[in-house]
């Protein structure tokens, strides 16, 4: 009987700590539209134990019952989805509601507080120390190493003789053949040595930090620390940071020797007033190793921070893009047809023609193109803010605390946001059409905290794609549709399934 007392007096004191705690959240939660919420869980049964696939399947659903912002509670969080523009606006072009969300703190292990996690000063300061790597005169000097690694990406598509192939895998190692070069400048030939030990390391990592991120009893750290994931997670992490390390130790002796011997000739290379970038390939982390914040050097730390983050930010994200991109052209004959046509009208029938920015920016059909991909399928289907203190976004008060997800997945299929939303349609981004508001297509984000590396990934889906359009006529496996899944980059579950028809030189 005594037991039984304590335990009911037990439950009535946690009840009351509980509701005390989070009264004002859980109050607030309540005025907004969203599922049923279970006491103290929320709704984290409806979530729990469920695959990335069905979780992607359960907010389609829920964001398409409650269309422009979805309240989820797991316990007394409270998660936000927002897939309407107006409300979208609030969050993106703020200068103050700029941290992300706790999902990407799951990350910080590996990519540390750089670019993408960081925030208030330090952020500002890494943004501009790293706005000149994306200098122009820098990504012409990239163009080069999408054109060597995409050859050999066409290489090994050859070697399916016809026969239905995956494309997404070999996508992959070809953007981290080339993300590895214009980062490190080092080429890894991951696409040739497959089973090297760092390439596996930056494939199997991802896949267990989405584990945890959508394995609701595995977020808090005292239980995630305790798994054997963990105990892999930090192996893996460890592979990572020591090949970075090296890397980033062997090229500032480099620049150091090159000093000494008055051979230095990139010194200046973040000065505005230089021609940046045209004295000497420089790589990603070759601007770093040149930049300093307030007169002082970058550290190593600082610049595996950002290397890593590059490497984790421009590695899914382009093979996602590349990868649907070459789906619906396989999809739609007549569009891969005028895509075909203007690719050689650019690039010609053989190898001659030099592939540079300039060449690139004259692809306005495949612009478009990958536009729409990035449309219907944006390699980042969500983007997380965390506030400080309660927002008012139109009619809605988000309390303080919320994670906020802003969904252009979701925009960019309401049909009362775009006409006829499921048709793939190039010419949606013709240039004498409009969109009906700024923040109705935002697939590298907006405001502060756009993507810094938009331009980056325009320039590498554009050269994939077009060598591929080149040499192959492609069409999709009968029967297969792409199985989509929303991690912190859209993938397809099952892969992308198509047909290759080499093309016969002209």
């Amino acid at each position: 009987m005594d037991l039984l007392l304590i335990f009911i007096v037990s439950i009535c004191i946690f009840f009351g700590w509980y509701y005390t705690k989070f009264r004002e959240t859980l109050k607030l939660a309540a005025k907004l539209p969203g599922p049923p919420r279970l006491p103290l869980i929320g709704n984290a049964l409806m979530l729990a134990g469920k695959s990335p696939v069905q979780l992607h399947n359960t907010f389609t659903e829920w964001a398409s019952k409650w269309p422009r912002i979805t309240c989820i509670m797991l316990g007394p969080q409270c998660e936000v989805l927002i897939s309407d523009p107006k409300l979208a606006e609030v969050f993106l072009s703020s200068q103050k509601l700029i941290n992300k969300s706790d999902e990407y703190d799951f990350f910080t292990a590996w990519i540390g507080t750089g670019l993408l996690t960081s925030t208030g000063r330090k952020w500002f300061a890494r943004r501009k120390v790293i706005t000149p790597a994306f200098h122009f005169k820098i990504l012409d000097q990239f163009v080069d190493i999408f054109d060597k690694h995409t050859d050999i990406f066409i290489d090994v598509l050859k070697k399916s003789n016809g026969k239905p192939i995956d494309v997404f895998q070999p996508v992959t190692l070809c953007a981290l053949d080339n993300i590895c070069e214009t980062a490190m400048g080092i080429d890894i030939q991951a696409q040739i040595k497959t089973d090297s030990l760092y390439v596996q390391a930056v494939k199997e990592i991802t896949s267990l930090l989405i584990v945890r991120m959508f394995t609701f009893y595995l977020r808090p750290d005292f239980i995630y620390n305790l798994s054997s994931i963990k105990k892999r997670q930090d192996e893996l992490i460890k592979i990572l940071h020591d090949f970075t390390d090296k890397v980033i130790v062997n090229r500032r002796e480099e620049l150091i020797k090159s000093k000494n011997n008055n051979l230095d000739e990139n010194s200046n290379i973040i000065d505005e007033n230089e021609d940046i970038g045209a004295k000497k390939k420089m790589a990603f982390l070759d601007v770093l190793l040149h930049s300093s914040i307030e007169g002082k050097a970058l550290t190593n730390m600082d610049i595996r921070e950002e290397v890593d983050t590059f490497m984790f930010e421009g590695h899914d994200t382009t093979s996602s893009g590349i990868a649907f991109c070459l789906y619906n052209l396989a999809k739609h004959p007549e569009i891969q047809q005028r895509a075909y046509e203007e690719a050689i009208n650019i690039l010609g029938t053989d190898s001659s023609t030099p592939i540079t920015t300039t060449t690139l920016n004259d692809f306005n059909y495949l612009e478009m193109v990958i536009k729409e991909t990035l449309r219907l399928y944006p390699s980042v289907p969500m983007f997380g803010r965390k506030v400080q203190e309660h927002v008012q976004c139109g009619p809605y008060l988000i309390p303080k605390g919320s994670n906020v997800a802003v969904s252009p997945y979701f925009m960019s299929r309401d049909p009362t946001l775009w006409e006829d939303p499921l048709k793939f349609d190039p010419e949606r981004f013709s240039s004498d059409k409009q969109q009906s508001h700024p923040y109705i297509y935002v697939p590298f984000s907006a405001g502060p905290r756009n993507c810094i590396g938009q331009k980056f990934a325009m320039l590498e889906m554009k050269i994939t794609v077009a060598k591929a359009l080149k040499h192959f006529e492609m069409s999709v496996v009968p029967g297969f549709n792409p199985i989509v899944m929303s991690e912190l980059i859209l993938r397809p579950e099952n892969g992308i399934r198509l047909q290759l028809k080499e093309r016969k030189a002209v």
